[in-house]
């Protein structure tokens, strides 16, 4: 399976972005997929999941009320909206896919990653 992330870019305090996240090959063995993101000197920390079948979400603490994961299943793809970005949302973000029936909040539950794309808030 691979993962084309993209949407990532330079935004004011406040604002929005949507990243997108397509995958390719062998979709069929996709469940789940997550949103991760990594700051500079910190370790990659779990954002935003969704399962493909039910559509079942998880969030971390920190983005509940500002962001959105969904799934487009005809295009295989997965959505972040994020709103009301805020300076601490700076990170380089990965969206991940995994071979299980089910959405969970760490990285080892992830089998496949993309390649990361950055996001930077200013303030």
């Amino acid at each position: 399976v691979q993962l084309q992330a993209s949407g990532g870019g330079l935004v004011q305090r406040g604002g929005s972005l949507r990243l997108s996240c397509t995958a390719s090959g062998r979709t069929f063995s996709v469940y789940s997929m997550g949103w991760f993101r990594q700051a500079p000197g910190k370790e990659r920390e779990f954002v935003a999941g969704i399962s493909w079948n039910d559509g079942h979400t998880l969030y971390a603490d920190s983005v509940k009320g500002r962001f959105t994961v969904s799934r487009d299943n005809a295009k295989i793809t997965v959505y972040l909206l994020m709103n009301s970005l805020k300076a601490e949302d700076t990170a380089v973000y990965y969206c991940a896919a995994a071979e299980h029936g089910a959405v969970a909040g760490y990285a080892a539950w992830y089998d496949y990653w993309g390649q990361g794309t950055q996001v930077t808030v200013s303030s």
